[in-house]
């Protein structure tokens, strides 16, 4: 099985460092640094194993091969269709189908997103586990995106923390919005009698959304939307509560007349990507029970 390895080749600014302080500026995590050396990974300098107190000079190589990744036992790899939009050798951009969990759960213990990379990653030969950047709910379709080991998902989800991973959702909801745009900003708690329900509590965690209306028809909302925070369920919550819940979205007030799921698609991802220092940017159509609706309600 091929593990992840990362190489460098060292320059003049480099030169003297200690390979300790040249991977911790590389944002190699000590705990990841532990695992190399009690887990069966290591550190070579032009083929010749060292350890992180060697001091690095001007044109040798560095190579830092991490241990294989530990999978869950509970986690088995399934042979299920995936939708690669985009992938290389530390990322993959997945378009995911709705009425598909992203990782197993309780309710749902197989046929997930999850399942599916663990049986790629089987056939490619990869020593790793599933790394999912950014969840969706199992009826929310569209992009996702998956580092493909451990190091790079600590590098992703740092990302993402300083607004550097974005997302854009479309999304169907009953009525009319009245603004054009704006930014819906509420904080979000779960509510007290329910382990999966949210609503907009003022002692809840900030949430801020943005949104823009792409279409007005009769009876529904065509709309995309922006988060600028990421709690459970957010936009599902905060259209709720400004009267205008998703078609098809019961929990929250929706009617499933016209769809069997919440009308939800994660339409475009963008992402600085940390090894190769640029940004990428994707986009998935939306799913055929969403187009159909905005069909028939086009004049």
């Amino acid at each position: 099985m091929s593990r992840f390895t990362l190489a460098w080749t060292i320059t003049e600014k480099d030169e003297g460092k200690l390979v300790r302080d040249f991977l911790k500026e590389q944002q190699i995590s000590k705990t990841a640094l532990t695992d190399i050396k009690f887990r069966g990974g290591a550190i070579f300098v032009d083929g010749q194993f060292v350890t992180v107190r060697h001091r690095l000079r001007i044109g040798e190589k560095l190579e830092v091969h991490f241990p294989p990744e530990e999978r869950s036992s509970e986690m088995k790899p399934e042979r299920l269709s995936l939708d690669i939009v985009y992938e290389d050798e530390y990322v993959l951009v997945v378009n995911k189908p709705p009425f598909m969990s992203t990782i197993p759960s309780r309710e749902h213990p197989r046929g997930t997103l999850a399942n599916a990379l663990l049986h790629y990653y089987d056939e490619q030969h990869l020593s790793t586990t599933a790394h999912i950047i950014t969840r969706l709910d199992r009826d929310t379709s569209g992009i996702v995106l998956v580092a493909k080991h451990r190091h790079v998902h600590h590098l992703l989800s740092d990302l993402q923390k300083r607004g550097q991973v974005k997302r854009r959702y479309e999304a169907i909801c009953h009525g009319w919005l009245k603004e054009d745009e704006g930014t819906i900003d509420a904080p979000i708690a779960r509510k007290h009698d329910s382990i999966i329900e949210r609503e907009v509590r003022e002692d809840g965690q900030r949430a801020v959304t943005h949104f823009r209306v792409l279409q007005r028809f009769d009876e529904y909302t065509h709309v995309s939307l922006q988060l600028e925070t990421g709690r459970t369920h957010q936009i599902r919550v905060h259209l709720a509560y400004l009267g205008h819940p998703l078609v098809g979205d019961e929990l929250y007030g929706g009617r499933r007349e016209m769809m069997a799921r919440q009308a939800l698609h994660s339409k475009e991802l963008s992402f600085f990507h940390p090894f190769h220092q640029k940004t990428y940017r994707f986009q998935c159509p939306l799913p055929e029970d969403m187009s159909s609706i905005i069909k028939r309600a086009t004049p």
